[in-house]
């Protein structure tokens, strides 16, 4: 009897820690598909493509707008440019946005650059076209010479570097009057070449020394003929070759409000 009850509390025993044992035991949940793919997606880049010439417009604008500076004035006039480009409000390409009529400052893209701020300028250059930013500038995409006042109450001030003012044009609700540029790390400048148009002329197939016909004699002919007249063959002048179209001038301006 005591052994029945002794192997009765044993049985009863195992049934309680297995039941226990069952409750304890946790199953580790997959991540959730949604946080996976969330963390996948990567925002896709705008491409926009420059070339060395685009290049030069910048550093003239960073150069010649911020009374040739500083590296700070430099990436602030940078980053304007950047942003009028990106917003789609301007031209599509760096040197269209330079050259707007009455924007930038006149003779930007004819005067003559200091070889001693070339270095500095092409460092600012590279780094703005590689995503970096002026971390005050943010949208603006205008600025005037320091120190001047206006009486308009949408220029909203966010920044002052290289002896230029930079703000955004805002409403009464805070809201921007331009469309809003897209920021450094959205955009993608993909550098390329650009190769001269040549257009050569047609070419000129000559007839051979086999292929020029020589007149025969009707053998039914009567007639003495001492000597067969030699057949011309005319030969076209070579076309000469087509130019490229030449470039339309362009004027230049200020960027202001």
């Amino acid at each position: 009897m005591r052994a029945q009850r002794a192997l009765g509390t044993c049985l009863s025993g195992l049934i309680f820690v297995g039941l226990a044992a069952t409750g304890c035991t946790t199953v580790a949940k997959a991540p959730s598909t949604s946080q996976n793919s969330s963390k996948s997606i990567r925002p896709t880049k705008v491409t926009y493509n420059y070339t060395a010439k685009d290049r030069d417009c910048l550093k003239r604008a960073m150069y010649f707008e911020s009374e040739h500076s500083n590296h700070d004035g430099y990436m602030a006039v940078g980053s304007v440019v950047m942003n009028r480009l990106t917003s789609g409000a301007y031209a599509s390409s760096i040197c269209g946005v330079v050259a707007q009529k009455r924007q930038f400052a006149p003779g930007v893209m004819t005067r003559t650059v200091s070889d001693l701020a070339e270095p500095d300028l092409d460092q600012v250059a590279s780094e703005v076209l590689n995503g970096e930013r002026h971390p005050e500038v943010k949208d603006a995409m205008f600025f005037h010479t320091e120190g001047l006042k206006f009486p308009y109450n949408n220029m909203h001030y966010v920044a002052v570097a290289g002896g230029n003012a930079f703000y955004e044009k805002r409403g009464l609700d805070g809201a921007l009057e331009t469309p809003a540029p897209l920021p450094g790390y959205e955009v993608a400048m993909n550098y390329v070449t650009t190769n001269a148009v040549t257009t050569m002329p047609s070419p000129i197939l000559l007839p051979t020394g086999n292929q020029i016909p020589i007149p025969t004699l009707d053998p039914t002919t009567t007639a003495s003929i001492s000597a067969v007249p030699t057949s011309t063959v005319a030969v076209p002048a070579p076309r000469p070759a087509i130019d490229g179209a030449a470039a339309h001038p362009v004027s230049f301006g200020r960027a202001g409000g």
